[in-house]
């Protein structure tokens, strides 16, 4: 267990130690290290999660039909979790040191014991099991079942179902929040943002997310009632205002997206997008946002993590060049000395939207009205 939070120069790159001129804008990450992992190469990989206090990278290598463990202090892989077949999701729980797979290939939920590094149970539920979310107080994990178009909630106290909300919707990406005690699920054909209470497991909300489509992955900043929406319909990220249940901010992505992810210290938000990027973008304040880049990664990386102690981001490649491999990308975030975004890609409310890549520019950021 590590003994408190990383020194911030430690782990983020300066813009001056790189060598960047001033004319031209420096890349928003960098590769320190890659890794090889067990698993088939050329296979699909699916997400990741973080265990922050015993320092574990949990990645679900989707076409393999098993899930690694990763020790973050070493890059090691400490265990191959075979019996996932078709992992997709993957929510850890701490209280307990249980990991739930989402397994879409055989439509189960399984129980991980990390103790012992096993699946212990597999609990049916509908068709392809995707995204997960747990809530803590309510001890009850949310279980999307994206082609059932349902919400499975189990209690991990006795890893049964207790409830199974049906929509008629696909369900994308839930997410629970700390803030307002509420779970939040991407209702994906319908462009809607659903709101489940899971004291009573409810739904308690319904709205539209505008000029958002196929809002399939979501993050949150429970701090600024903020949610990121990843739009795979029509390549947008969308920025929710979780208290006037409204859309306020739309950002061009790369194609593809798929796996959203929010980094709370440093205020950036990835999108793992499978053309061979991850858009980047920078949060100034709860209501402006700043597109920075489309970084360039590898083709199919559809998901990837980030590390709330180094910040450092985290994207399995299931290629290089082509060729098919079975690793862990490592990258280290780059900033310049005054920490300001290192691409001025920007947008406004006001003004039309504009499709765009790392050498575009806009008169400002886009900012809510």
């Amino acid at each position: 267990m590590p003994n408190g939070r990383l020194p911030i120069l430690g782990f983020v790159a300066l813009v001056g130690a790189l060598g960047v001129g001033a004319g031209s804008p420096p890349p928003t990450l960098r590769k320190i290290t890659e890794f090889d992992l067990p698993g088939p190469s050329g296979k699909r990989f699916d997400y990741l999660t973080i265990d922050p206090e015993d320092r574990y990278l949990f990645s679900a290598h989707l076409a393999a039909g098993q899930t690694y463990v990763v020790d973050l202090r070493t890059n090691k892989v400490l265990a191959t979790i075979t019996d996932t077949p078709g992992a997709e999701g993957l929510e850890y729980v701490a209280e307990f040191k249980k990991l739930y797979t989402s397994n879409a290939g055989d439509n189960t939920i399984g129980v991980v014991d990390l103790r012992q590094m096993k699946v212990i149970k597999k609990i049916p539920t509908a068709a392809k099991p995707d995204g997960s979310a747990y809530a803590p107080p309510f001890h009850k994990l949310y279980v999307s079942d994206e082609r059932g178009k349902a919400e499975a909630i189990v209690d991990v106290r006795t890893d049964s179902i207790v409830k199974t909300l049906h929509f008629d919707s696909e369900t994308g990406m839930p997410r629970y929040d700390p803030v307002s005690q509420k779970v939040y699920v991407n209702l994906q054909d319908q462009n809607i943002f659903a709101v489940i209470d899971p004291a009573t497991d409810e739904v308690v909300g319904r709205y539209p997310v505008g000029r958002c489509e196929g809002n399939h992955g979501m993050a949150l900043d429970p701090e600024h009632h903020r949610a990121f929406l990843a739009c795979e319909g029509n390549e947008l990220m969308t920025v929710f205002n979780l208290d006037t249940h409204q859309p306020i901010a739309f950002l061009p992505l790369a194609k593809g997206p798929d796996v959203i992810k929010f980094d709370a210290g440093l205020k950036r938000i990835y999108v793992a997008c499978s053309s061979g990027a991850i858009s980047v973008f920078q949060m100034v304040d709860a209501d402006v946002y700043r597109k920075l880049e489309d970084f360039p990664v590898q083709k199919k990386v559809h998901s990837l993590a980030v590390d709330p102690d180094t910040h450092r981001v985290y994207a399995p490649e299931q290629e290089v060049d082509g060729k098919g491999v079975a690793r862990m990308a490592v990258y280290e975030v780059v900033v310049n000395p005054q920490g300001n975004p290192s691409v001025d890609m920007t947008h406004r409310t006001n003004g039309n939207q504009v499709r765009g890549h790392r050498a575009i520019h806009y008169a400002a950021p886009w900012r809510a009205q």
